[in-house]
């Protein structure tokens, strides 16, 4: 891994998933995760405050970057339920078939690189009657902003850190296996329209 990647990529990360205008859409569905729960791409931590103690039974982070594990350590330390990091990538989640009853995915479907791999772990370890909670950007439906979008990608992958801006958010849930039960959408406020198109609802 790179010095960018290790030491400056996870500060700019922590930045722009903490505007307040992602902050809330996080808070949109965080809060309705319950029991044994999975958040893929925990990042920086900056999920925790939003979840509900009283519904969490434990939270198992999965997030492979060591420079993001650090970022969050304070607020790991501070977290009211049990929490566990699980260092894989989400291609390889590390958890037996069934065992969670919530899996929570913020901002991250649009850098695993493996993503058909990813979903497909996610609802092997989700529970019968489980849900899938996700709040994605992704592709616009405006076709003038999909053309900058698709136009910008490849650079904007080498900053990002591999994120791409017109991944099909519900489609590849959908290729995963999930069936989509709730979907909302909007222009994050404040945000330009090829980086803030936004997904979000529950999956089974």
């Amino acid at each position: 891994m790179s010095f960018y990647d290790d030491r400056i990529l996870p500060h700019i990360i922590h930045l722009a998933c903490g505007m307040k205008p992602v902050l809330d859409q996080r808070h949109k569905i965080v809060p309705h995760a319950w029991g044994r729960i999975l958040e893929i791409g925990m990042g920086s931590g900056i999920n925790i405050p939003f979840y509900d103690p009283d519904r969490v039974e434990r939270v198992w982070g999965l997030e492979p970057s060591v420079g993001m594990r650090q970022k969050a350590s304070s607020r790991v330390a501070a977290a009211p339920f049990e929490l566990e990091w699980l260092s894989s990538p989400g291609e390889e989640i590390p958890l037996e078939d069934n065992s969670v009853d919530t899996v929570v995915l913020t901002y991250t479907l649009c850098t695993i690189p493996g993503w058909l791999a990813a979903v497909q772990q996610m609802r092997r370890v989700l529970k019968p009657g489980g849900k899938l909670l996700f709040s994605e950007h992704g592709q616009a439906p405006d076709a003038a902003v999909k053309k900058w979008q698709d136009r910008i990608n490849p650079l904007w992958m080498k900053m990002a850190g591999g994120c791409h801006l017109n991944r099909d958010i519900p489609q590849l849930l959908r290729e995963g296996g999930f069936n989509i039960t709730n979907l909302e959408t909007l222009y994050v406020p404040s945000t330009p329209k090829m980086l803030g198109f936004t997904y979000w609802g529950y999956a089974s």
